[in-house]
């Protein structure tokens, strides 16, 4: 009998979990919790073979919660949560699976069945002691973006992207000739690109800096960018100084 944890700061996630595991006869759940401190303290009292762990919870997320148990022992984990962006921090260090809200009961089913194949085999859980070190290190950057397309995410390199501008509660990402609609704001977005490669010249807009081919004046204090594929931009007089700064000029 396998032993389930389900974290997550929304009641209405975790009863469909609960329900999702009704008919397997193999696994009990000990527990629910609706945020990483009782996470940590049901982990350590409860000792699952299994947690379904939200990503985005307050206080304390699910990476937090990971990083603050010792490695030997993490119980198998399978990641939830309803931002894509996650996705890329958890392929990166072979976790078990990554849940994207809202998923089928087929998709559950199918991330139960390597949870268990994992636990059957008792295989060191290698990808979760990474992250454990990983967490302990400097934040990294992204280095590719996940955009979920219909039923499948499309890994963007970030290297490719020339720009991104919002578009209400998600941003519109430009690579190329390609374009991708990212779930994300522009400002969450922003934190995690790296500030060295990529400036935020608008409220609306970031360009990728090496892209930038030649500013030019506007009205207001306002400068044209024009980008080496020929696209202009607005840099606004808010984010002048930073624009001019990395280009050591004023």
């Amino acid at each position: 009998m396998l032993r389930a944890l389900l974290v997550d700061d929304e009641a209405v996630a975790r009863r469909r979990i609960r329900r999702l595991l009704a008919p397997e006869t193999d696994i009990t759940v000990v527990g629910e919790c609706g945020d990483g401190a009782a996470a940590l303290e049901a982990i350590r009292r409860e000792s699952p073979d299994l947690v379904f762990l939200d990503v985005q919870m307050p206080e304390c997320d699910g990476f937090e919660v990971v990083s603050r148990l010792p490695a030997a022992a993490l119980p198998s984990v399978i990641f939830v949560t309803a931002f894509d962006r996650y996705a890329m921090r958890a392929f990166d260090v072979h976790a078990i699976d990554f849940l994207l809200k809202p998923f089928s009961g087929a998709r559950f089913r199918l991330a139960l069945s390597r949870a268990r194949e994992r636990i059957r085999i008792r295989k060191a859980d290698t990808g979760l002691a990474s992250l454990v070190a990983s967490l302990r290190q400097r934040p990294r950057y992204l280095s590719r973006l996940s955009v979920r397309t219909g039923d499948k995410i499309v890994l963007v390199d970030v290297r490719t992207v020339d720009w991104i501008e919002a578009a209400d509660n998600y941003v519109r990402v430009h690579a190329g000739p390609r374009e991708f609609v990212l779930r994300e704001t522009l400002t969450a977005l922003e934190k995690l690109l790296d500030p060295e490669t990529f400036a935020r010249i608008h409220r609306s807009v970031i360009v990728r800096i090496d892209r930038i081919l030649e500013l030019h004046p506007a009205s207001h204090g306002d400068m044209d960018v024009v980008l080496r594929d020929g696209k202009h931009l607005t840099l606004s007089r808010t984010w002048r100084e930073r624009v001019n700064s990395l280009f050591g000029s004023h």
